[in-house]
């Protein structure tokens, strides 16, 4: 388990743009606010969104969630006075748009340390064809990478695909990020949905990220945050089967056996290994959300 790790069933954008709702976030049960300056705010707001976030992180308030805060692109004209202004303000991690291979990485760190975030994790979006292709190096870039996040719509687009219920036209470059990104040791998260009021689509994409192998998905409203908190969570019968596994193999070896089985499924070392990693974010769960009360 990296030093990264914790919970991101939730990561929720919210436009620098607005104070609204950037005070609004406090209270909201996301486990990771992405304080965002960056494709969506307009050109006329961009400075006053870098004020805005700059101050919202400033007077904190946003309890145990995971602040992130998403920077413009590197070749845009906002993107290396907003790594100055944010760099050194506390937040948990800087997300960086457009990475497309290694440099872009090691780009984004050298500007990154240059403004003194030397100790700040990073986190990169994967929003193209070529990110996709390129995800295992841009995975193995940095240990400082906290967690590669899909831009859905943007690679939808770029592909000239179409976005279907099924998810049909994405499994490939799914797959790709999430075996990129657990080959590393990096947390991986699925990109937003865009039809905000489907909430049958936005659950059935939650659920099949999942059973995928996403840890969270990224959203833009907060009528989403209950369908990614709840299919993201270890459900009381998983806890119990993982408790169950470790008891069990831990026995079977005291015994000389290597194998055992539990709920008529052979059991394996790297059963345990995944038992323990559920148990202990089935914990972090539990702590955040009693934050929130």
């Amino acid at each position: 388990m990296n030093k990264h790790f914790r919970p991101r069933r939730s990561m929720l954008y919210v436009p620098g743009c607005n104070t609204r709702y950037l005070e609004k976030a406090r209270s909201l049960p996301a486990d990771s606010v992405i304080l965002d300056l960056g494709d969506p705010i307009l050109i006329a707001a961009k400075e006053d969104s870098r004020r805005n976030v700059v101050n919202a992180v400033n007077k904190g308030g946003y309890g145990a969630r995971e602040v992130v805060i998403r920077v413009n692109d590197l070749e845009s004209p906002w993107g290396h006075e907003d790594i100055k202004a944010v760099a050194k303000i506390g937040a948990d991690a800087i997300l960086f748009t457009n990475i497309e291979g290694r440099d872009d990485v090691l780009t984004a760190l050298d500007a990154l340390d240059s403004a003194g975030g030397q100790d700040t994790p990073v986190m990169v979006m994967i929003e193209s064809p070529l990110a996709v292709l390129h995800a295992e190096e841009i995975a193995s870039a940095s240990d400082r990478i906290a967690c590669m996040i899909m831009a859905t719509s943007d690679l939808i687009s770029q592909m000239h695909a179409h976005s279907t219920k099924d998810r049909f036209p994405l499994l490939t470059s799914l797959s790709m990020v999430i075996l990129a990104a657990k080959a590393y040791n990096r947390g991986v998260v699925d990109g937003i949905n865009s039809h905000i009021k489907n909430m049958e689509a936005f659950e059935y994409a939650c659920r099949l990220g999942r059973d995928m192998g996403f840890d969270g998905k990224s959203l833009v409203h907060p009528l989403q945050l209950a369908y990614a908190n709840d299919a993201f969570t270890p459900k009381p019968a998983e806890v119990n089967t993982a408790r169950e596994i470790i008891s069990a193999l831990s026995a079977a070896n005291a015994a000389g056996r290597g194998t055992v089985v539990v709920n008529d499924r052979l059991v394996e070392h790297h059963h345990v290994k995944a038992a323990q990693r559920l148990l202990n974010l089935s914990e972090m769960i539990a702590k955040l959300e009693s934050s929130y009360a």
